[in-house]
């Protein structure tokens, strides 16, 4: 199938969360940001009030580098922000992956493969793996 994009979604996301430090909401957010170029706050306010309550968000991500100021509040003129070079980065990366870039193996590249880590992070361990074997499969298979 064609249009299978997310099919390894739930891994995907998995792996941007642990290895950037981010929530589902937080992801979210800059996902939905991404396209928005300038937003104000309003405008991030408006996505985030769908999403669960953290009023401290918006400080944290802006705090943290995932998004920066344009154009600070002065006057009239409302402040206007951007997402960073860096989320920009992270989002481009969530892009390449969905459409069939493997992920990385290596405890540099990926936390989820050090040696002491959750449970849970060994179990998507193995789904990367499985992802991984399935997309060079897919690449390799001879044209119908």
């Amino acid at each position: 199938m064609d249009n299978d994009y997310l099919k390894y979604w739930r891994v995907i996301r998995q792996y941007i969360k642990v290895k950037y430090g981010l929530t589902q909401s937080d992801l979210d957010v800059l996902l939905f940001l991404n396209t928005e170029g300038y937003f104000s706050k309003d405008k991030f306010d408006e996505f985030d009030s769908i999403l669960s309550w953290d009023v401290k968000r918006f400080d944290r991500l802006l705090r943290d580098g995932w998004i920066e100021v344009f154009r600070k509040h002065s006057g009239r003129n409302k402040g206007l922000y951007q997402i960073s070079y860096k989320a920009k980065r992270v989002v481009t990366s969530i892009y390449k992956k969905l459409n069939g870039e493997e992920m990385p193996t290596s405890v540099a590249q990926n936390p989820m493969f050090l040696k002491n880590v959750s449970y849970t992070d060994k179990r998507y361990r193995k789904a990367i793996e499985n992802m991984n074997a399935a997309i060079k499969q897919r690449r390799h298979r001879a044209p119908e």
